[in-house]
């Protein structure tokens, strides 16, 4: 009874995963949030966010809900801007031309090393130097940073973590040596949180390394999938932590969650499902391993792992890019998530009850319920709902009727 009377200290760990894994999140957190009696994920102990999971968790740090978030995936919301193709898929083009301007130099520089050790050195030796001309990332993701910063413009919300009212930190990764700095801590908290969330989610070879005082920062993921531990170490009784980085497991006999059959292996879909897959298995792996760590190292803390099944095929191939897609995907993870609480409530239930939470599994009842407001529905998703909750409400008109 003691542990009810006092307010747990709740911790959230999002991981990366580009956008189709932020707005995995944002569906996982509305399930969360509307089933778990007495949490807030707008007023954590602390907040953790890793790559997109930073675009999340530097929102819900300012007050932006995950019901607000959930529409501004869709559409322009009060207080919240709708995130756009160009805010992830921006061209480098100035990495671009950085690199254009160095080839006279370059090459200059390679006839200069052949000519003065041409016994030491072949022609192929000397071109060999040509990689470092090659841009370092595709895209440039200072729009992210924009995006976040323009968010963050309205009354009640700051860009400085020195202004929360909570604690949150970004993880991002120092490239040069390759060490995991953690943005909101002591000595990293002057560092705008926009400026953070960008340098967190530059993926290698996807957007070009973000600099910060003279350092170069890459996404946090490179070290670490979901960083759980920032969350333990700052005092979390119960940390939450959402993943939606796993591998996917083509190899079923039949489709699933009404996808269609897979008619290709991964390898004929070419170099981009195949790096995809081999990146999101040791991300994996080794969230499993650190999970299963954190379980020894912080014994009187607990963890709740949320992430997508492996077997599930719009995780990996949807077209986020697509709005149908993104509401697709965001109600997927509410659905799947309420399914995954609704499974597995007994060892819920018993974390939740530890620290003062209820897991009310009644509201986990209806199969059918959806995210989204009749408003986003189309005529045809309304008139199947309607549909469904007729047929829910005959069949158990029937069972009543029936003789004992």
């Amino acid at each position: 009874m003691a542990e009810a009377l006092s307010k747990p200290r709740i911790g959230l760990a999002c991981a990366g995963g580009g956008i189709e894994g932020a707005v995995y999140e944002i569906g996982a957190l509305c399930a969360l949030e509307e089933a778990i009696e007495g949490i807030d994920f707008s007023k954590a102990h602390v907040y953790v966010g890793v790559s997109a999971g930073a675009i999340i968790t530097a929102s819900l740090a300012n007050g932006i809900t995950p019901r607000q978030m959930s529409r501004a995936i869709l559409s322009h919301q009060h207080n919240v801007h709708p995130i756009t193709p160009s805010t992830f898929y921006n061209p480098a083009y100035r990495e671009y031309l950085s690199r254009v301007g160095h080839i006279p130099f370059m090459f200059a520089s390679m006839m200069w090393d052949y000519l003065r050790r041409p016994g030491d050195i072949s022609v192929g030796g000397s071109l060999s130097r040509i990689t470092e001309l090659l841009p370092v990332g595709v895209f440039d993701n200072t729009p992210i940073r924009d995006y976040m910063r323009k968010n963050f413009e309205y009354e009640g919300r700051t860009d400085d973590f020195r202004e929360l009212q909570t604690r949150l930190r970004i993880v991002a990764t120092d490239l040069d040596t390759s060490r995991s700095v953690v943005f909101g801590s002591e000595g990293y908290d002057d560092v705008p949180i926009s400026l953070a969330v960008q340098a967190s989610t530059a993926l290698p070879a996807v957007y070009t390394p973000v600099r910060i005082k003279n350092r170069d920062y890459i996404d946090g993921v490179a070290q670490r999938t979901v960083h759980a531990s920032v969350a333990l170490s700052e005092g979390a009784d119960l940390t939450i932590c959402i993943n939606p980085i796993v591998p996917y497991e083509a190899a079923v006999p039949e489709p699933l969650n009404g996808a269609p059959p897979i008619e290709q292996l991964l390898a004929e879909r070419g170099l981009p499902a195949v790096l995809s897959q081999t990146f999101r298995t040791m991300i994996h792996s080794r969230m499993n391993i650190g999970i299963n760590r954190y379980k020894k190292e912080y014994s009187g803390q607990d963890l709740i792992v949320v992430e997508p099944k492996t077997t599930d095929y719009r995780m990996f191939f949807t077209n986020i890019f697509s709005f149908s897609s993104r509401k697709e995907v965001c109600n997927y993870a509410y659905q799947s998530t309420r399914l995954h609480l609704k499974q597995n409530a007994d060892s819920i239930c018993e974390i939740l009850r530890r620290h003062g939470l209820h897991l009310n599994t009644k509201a986990l009842e209806d199969d059918y319920k959806t995210l989204y407001d009749p408003v986003y529905h189309t005529e045809s998703e309304r008139t199947v709902s309607n549909l469904h909750i007729t047929l829910r409400k005959l069949d158990g008109l029937l069972q009543h009727m029936q003789p004992a």
